[in-house]
């Protein structure tokens, strides 16, 4: 072996490069609370207002289908077929197994809103989530702004 693997390191970082360091990470720090407390850099975006909401329930049926009602009247507005539109079946089970490991029932209905600023979310108020569904793309927030013909009209 070499001697200096034999004899080691006594010195470690050199001084300047550690007080450098700190001193950036201080300064990081300093400026991220300077601009949470500010609001210097930060995005604001308006405050959207619904254009229309629509209170939903969706059932299973025994053909596999998927039967959506009004929560308000009762009223079977749509059928989603069996073996078609994936993506409103893979956000409803989504939402769906938030409740189960929650332990709260299925009574309280989805709400389906479309937004001023043009995007559409469902909520779920039991467990406090919300799908923006355009942010999956136009084909697929069109699969739920359907409903919203399907029933005709703001709600």
């Amino acid at each position: 072996m070499s001697d200096i693997a034999l004899r080691g390191s006594s010195g470690g970082m050199p001084r300047g490069v550690l007080i450098g360091a700190g001193m950036l990470i201080a300064f990081a720090i300093v400026s991220a609370s300077a601009g949470k407390v500010s609001g210097v850099g930060a995005v604001h975006a308006p405050a959207a207002s619904v254009v229309q909401s629509l209170a939903l329930r969706f059932e299973d049926q025994a053909n596999g289908s998927v039967l959506v009602r009004d929560a308000g009247d009762g009223a079977a507005i749509y059928t989603i077929a069996p073996g078609t539109n994936g993506f409103m079946r893979a956000t409803l089970r989504g939402l769906a197994q938030e409740r189960k490991r929650s332990d709260i029932g299925d009574s309280a209905p989805f709400r389906l809103v479309h937004w001023d600023d043009g995007r559409m979310t469902l909520e779920d108020a039991t467990t406090g989530r919300r799908v923006a569904l355009d942010a999956f793309g136009p084909t697929n927030a069109q699969a739920f702004a359907q409903l919203f013909s399907a029933r005709g009209g703001v709600r």
